[in-house]
């Protein structure tokens, strides 16, 4: 990964900046990539570029102000510990790490809080990446470290839209009593209009603020309530899942109660859950799936597979400790 500014007259360019690798500052790229602006000119903030060790064609990020190559250093030479089980990112849940630790996590997300929507673009763009795919766990180092006004500025820039997912969860761990009174307000507009956009980052943030006293809510409101739609069940079902997995400020156990009910309340669905009470070595739901398994209640033929693999790893489970 390095900082290169175009050579004059020719069409190269020259590294100014090394952030990692084996290259070195005024080594010239004869191949430069080709979707590089044709109009730069020497004088121009440096493109970031990045390649395969393995490979030699580069690849353009954009540019970048120079001064911004000791904070790449510092980004990218945060690295795994082994030993530590990287978990989940928010807001997708389908994504995982290999290469960071949580305290590699925790000290990546310390250092891209100040350039959150920061005056160089790639700059902004790099630090909400960063905070987009971090761990949910990991993020509590914001504690202190950044201004809920500004959050809620971001929140209200139409232009952001595609941040507020990972800007409203920051706020779940920044914000104060006015944050609530303002995310509930947006989640009661979404609930009455069956809006799913950012409701799983909502519904995560709501209960960062206000703990597993609002779990019940969400049971009677999206669980309950037969007029939800899937996207929305999906949004309430994540947010739960997020909070289990920290185990932190709603407890995992009150998380499974809440599968609990879900189970009971929606019974073909009950698949929706089973991977995640697996991963958590939660056995006790065995006897319930048996009988859903039995009365050919869930129908959905994924959802049977989960709940199948839920037994089956119950049964092994059960089957070590005898």
């Amino acid at each position: 990964m390095v900082l290169a500014v175009p050579v004059a007259g020719a069409n190269q360019l020259r590294m100014v900046e090394v952030v990692k690798g084996e290259d070195a500052v005024g080594d010239i790229i004869a191949d430069p990539p080709t979707d590089l602006d044709p109009t730069a000119a020497p004088g121009s903030d440096p493109y970031l570029l990045v390649r395969d060790p393995l490979a030699s064609q580069w690849t353009s990020l954009g540019t970048i102000r120079a001064e911004y190559a000791n904070w790449l250093r510092q980004l990218v030479a945060t690295v795994f510990v082994k030993g530590d089980r990287p978990r989940p990112t928010w807001p997708s849940n389908m994504q995982t790490s290999s290469t960071l630790s949580y305290a590699g996590w925790r000290q990546r997300i310390a250092l891209v809080l100040p350039y959150l929507e920061n005056s160089d673009p790639l700059a902004a763009r790099i630090a909400w990446g960063e905070l987009a795919r971090a761990p949910y766990a990991t993020v509590d180092v914001a504690r202190s470290r950044i201004d809920a006004a500004a959050v809620e500025s971001w929140l209200d820039d139409p232009k952001l839209a595609s941040r507020h997912p990972a800007y409203t969860l920051l706020l779940g761990f920044v914000g104060g009593s006015a944050d609530v009174a303002r995310l509930e307000q947006h989640i009661e507009a979404a609930w009455s209009s069956h809006d799913a956009t950012n409701l799983p980052a909502m519904i995560g943030a709501d209960l960062e603020l206000r703990g597993p006293s609002r779990v019940g809510w969400v049971e009677a409101m999206y669980f309950a309530d037969r007029s939800r739609t899937m996207p929305e069940i999906e949004a309430a079902l994540l947010a739960l899942n997020v909070h289990g997995d920290a185990n932190r400020t709603v407890p995992r156990q009150r998380v499974i109660q809440a599968y609990r009910a879900f189970i009971r309340e929606r019974p073909p669905m009950a698949g929706f859950v089973a991977q995640q009470l697996a991963d958590w070595d939660y056995w006790d739901a065995a006897t319930e799936y048996a009988a859903l398994l039995k009365s050919n209640t869930i129908a959905d033929p994924a959802s049977e597979f989960a709940v199948v693999n839920y037994l089956q790893r119950a049964a092994s489970a059960n089957a070590a400790l005898e």
